[in-house]
This record gives C-alpha cells, sequence and structure tokens, in this order.
C-alpha cells in the first residue's frame, strides 16, 4: 500500500493518454496504408502534425521518471534487451516492417546515457539544466535527415554533407536514411528527456493531486505502455483483417 500510496498516478495518466494517441495514430497509419481508408489517410494526415508534440510529452516524462527509479542502469539493459529483440523479431518475421532506432532504443540509450552520466548532471543547477537541455534541443531538432539535416537555427546553421545519409551507424542520430519504421534518432530527443530529468529534481515540488488517481484507463495505460506499445499494432491489425473480412 505504501508503494500505492507514493506513486505519482497524474504523470501515470499524461503517460497513458500520449499512448492513447498513439495507438489512435498508429490504427489511422494502418488502415491508410493497410486497408487503403482514404477518411483515414485524411485523418492521418490531419493528425500527423502533432505526433512529435505528444511523443516529447512522453520521452519528457521517461526522463522524468528516471528521479523516481532507483535502478537507471537495470532499467535501461532490460528495456535496451527488449528493443532488440523487437528488431529482432522484425527482422525474421516482418522485415517490411523494420524497427532499427524506434522510440525503445531511444528511450533505452537516454537511460543508460543518463545512469552513467548522472553524477556529473548533479553538479548542474536544476534551472541551468533544463535551460541547457531546451537550447540543445532547439539546436538540433533540424539535425535527422527528415528535419532538414542541420545543426544550429537557420539561417545560422551548418548543414551535414548528403553522403552522411549513406552511413548506416549514423541513424541512431537521425543522419541516416536507412530504411526504418519507426525512427526517434538522440538529437535532438535526447536533449528532451535530459530536460525531464532536470525537471524530475523538482519532483517534491509536485501538488498532492499529482499522488491522487482521476482517470483509472489512463493510469493503466500508463503504467503498462512498453505492453501497449509492443502488442497494439498485431492486435490494430488483426481488429481491422477481421473487420474487413466481414464487411
Amino acid at each position: 500500500m505504501a508503494a500505492t500510496r507514493s506513486r505519482y498516478h497524474l504523470l501515470d495518466e499524461i503517460r497513458g493518454f500520449c499512448i492513447l494517441l498513439m495507438v489512435v495514430y498508429h490504427a489511422f497509419y494502418t488502415l491508410a496504408t493497410s486497408f487503403g481508408l482514404s477518411l483515414a489517410a485524411d485523418l492521418f494526415n490531419i493528425f500527423r502534425p502533432v505526433e512529435p508534440l505528444f511523443a516529447g510529452i512522453f520521452i519528457l516524462l521517461s526522463g522524468f521518471s528516471c528521479r523516481l527509479s532507483k535502478n537507471n542502469l537495470k532499467r535501461g539493459l532490460l528495456l535496451a534487451a527488449v528493443a532488440v529483440a523487437l528488431s529482432v523479431f522484425l527482422w525474421f518475421v516482418m522485415p517490411s516492417q523494420m524497427i532499427w532506432f524506434g522510440i525503445l532504443h531511444c528511450l533505452a540509450a537516454c537511460i543508460l546515457l543518463f545512469a552513467l552520466l548522472r553524477k556529473a548532471l548533479n553538479r548542474i543547477p536544476t534551472w541551468l539544466g533544463v535551460l541547457l537541455s531546451a537550447a540543445l534541443f532547439a539546436l538540433t531538432w533540424g539535425v535527422p535527415y527528415y528535419n532538414g539535416g542541420y545543426f544550429g537555427i537557420p539561417p545560422f546553421a551548418v548543414y551535414w554533407p548528403i553522403a552522411w545519409q549513406q552511413v548506416d551507424f549514423l541513424l541512431p542520430f537521425g543522419m541516416s536514411t536507412l530504411y526504418t519504421t519507426d525512427l526517434f534518432p538522440l538529437f535532438p530527443w535526447f536533449f528532451c528527456f535530459l530536460a525531464g530529468t532536470f525537471l524530475g529534481n523538482w519532483k517534491q515540488s509536485l501538488p498532492k493531486c499529482a499522488k491522487q488517481l482521476h482517470i483509472r484507463p489512463l493510469a493503466f495505460m500508463g503504467r503498462y505502455s512498453l505492453w501497449i506499445y509492443l502488442f497494439h499494432q498485431p492486435v490494430i491489425y488483426g481488429l481491422a483483417t477481421l473487420i474487413d473480412s466481414i464487411l
């Protein structure tokens, strides 16, 4: 009971809302690309611009949660194992849906980096850490090739050589065009995560309502977000196939 009372249910609920949006987003994508539903394609295109927002909130909360964990190294290694297992599974079973460096890989790398750098990061004042993380996030937003392939803020930006897009090992930084159905590179997302770890220093300043349960289904989804991420796509595809065969 003590563990339940100390849990920040509000964080679970916000995380659960982000996961719900992700499920809806992927449902529109599946219905549009695999079943040719034009309405789903229209909804997907409307929904697409806000995808980085709810993904960013989810990553920010993951960083915040590192300040609540007793063993981030263990968490990072376990998540890395799950991410690698997912990639191996897709490689053999669904190579057309291959994920080389998706959000699980990104979060695993971020957690491990934080665990290794925590003592050094603890020397940085919280307010300064948040500001530096936000600045680095803005400066690296254009690093991934799909955002332009540059560092800085135009017109004061440095563009990466086009040849780098053919270097596969640069994919974790967003610089490679290696095919992957899900890509969350360390640039800029590590700095979003890092901002969350600094904000986590202020966890004691959260209002009492943060530990109160408000919307149970969202709290449940947030608490079991990893399992929902792993299995939501097969469920969506299976239900869509069943409905399609009936109709």
